[in-house]
């Protein structure tokens, strides 16, 4: 297969400051913790070799703050895409984790009805095809170069699920997809010819109580 190699990186943003350990979804206000600013600038390290000419990034404060190393890294502007924002969720701004009962009360059975769509928030599909869209976009804007775009969790393993052909529906405790993560797809030309994964800030993970019950994405 012939054509200009191109690589866009698909980082999940640091962890985020979350006390009252809320699903934070779009809510604003929700910026990166200590921890998750180092795990940014670990990111930005990583990508330093690389030969970025773009980046990219969901308007949410936590993804801008993300972009930003990487950015001044590289010298370059932060362009701001929707397309890479969060999900939509019904039990945003509210505490929902196992034990805690939500998912068992009555009040929330009528978004509960079917896990393949999911009822509770937008669809995969939907997710899926603005993601991807952007994606292709990130590509052209950094033909022959490599580009980053900075997303969350569920969107970048939607994305990465629906590139290579596989189901949407899944198991969320099984994403490959931890903090400050790139997902990075290679296209030759406009084809897409690989998918990588790597976790540059995985030190610093091992680090956070919240990694692996984090509220949000």
């Amino acid at each position: 297969m012939s054509g200009t190699e191109t690589i866009v990186h698909v980082l999940r943003h640091g962890e985020v400051h979350n006390p009252d350990k809320i699903l934070y979804g779009r809510l604003p206000g929700f910026r990166l913790s200590e921890l998750g600013i180092r795990m940014a600038e670990a990111a930005a390290e990583y990508l330093a070799p690389r030969d970025v000419t773009h980046v990219v990034s969901s308007p949410l404060e936590r993804a801008v703050q993300t972009a930003e190393p990487i950015a001044g890294k590289f010298g370059l502007d932060i362009a701001r895409d929707e397309r890479l924002l969060e999900s939509t969720n019904y039990f945003e701004g509210k505490r929902v984790s196992v034990g805690d009962g939500a998912l068992r009360s009555p009040r929330n059975w009528h978004v509960l009805w079917n896990p393949f769509r999911p009822s509770w928030g937008e669809p995969y599909t939907e997710i899926a095809e603005r993601m991807y869209a952007a994606l292709l976009d990130a590509r052209a804007a950094a033909e022959g170069h490599e580009a980053v775009c900075v997303s969350h969790q569920l969107p970048i393993w939607t994305l990465r699920r629906y590139a290579q052909h596989e189901k949407l529906w899944h198991d969320p405790r099984k994403r490959e997809c931890g903090l400050a993560s790139l997902t990075s797809f290679r296209f030759a030309g406009t084809s897409l010819i690989g998918v990588k994964y790597a976790e540059p800030a995985a030190h610093l993970v091992a680090l956070s109580p919240t990694a692996k019950k984090a509220k949000g994405a």
